[in-house]
């Protein structure tokens, strides 16, 4: 059953005092659409291999040269969709979290260099 406007509107009043009230929590939630969103196209990915192995089989035992064709390019295609969902990510979000890269330090190298020279003076580092 679809939303109402004045529903609609109040959902959307309230996405976006969550989004200014912890903006932290909200892209994790966006996250988590995205990467639903991502596993959903993998697994049809992943069944519309499939189907293009049973065309290529089909193809192969009919002896019907162009559905076996048919089948290689579905699966080629699955394939690549798959690969696509997969680099976008398809994770969950704690998984992301830990493999992610470590970031690059703001500022300039001898504002970093100052930075390092003063925790190693307060004995913040050896």
């Amino acid at each position: 059953m679809p939303l109402s406007e004045e529903e609609a509107r109040l959902l959307h009043q309230l996405e976006q005092s969550l989004a200014a009230e912890d903006p932290d929590f909200a892209s994790t939630l966006r996250g988590s659409k995205f990467m639903a969103h991502n596993r959903r196209v993998a697994i049809l990915a992943v069944l519309g291999f499939l189907g293009g192995i049973a065309l290529l089989f089909g193809g192969v035992v009919l002896a019907m040269t162009w559905v076996g064709v048919l089948g290689f390019v579905v699966m080629l295609g699955s394939a690549y969709i798959f690969v696509t969902a997969w680099r976008r990510g398809i994770g969950q979000a704690e998984e992301r979290d830990e493999e992610a890269p470590p970031q690059k330090p703001s500022g300039s190298f001898v504002d970093r260099l100052e930075e390092r020279w003063q925790r190693r003076q307060d004995g913040g580092e050896a």
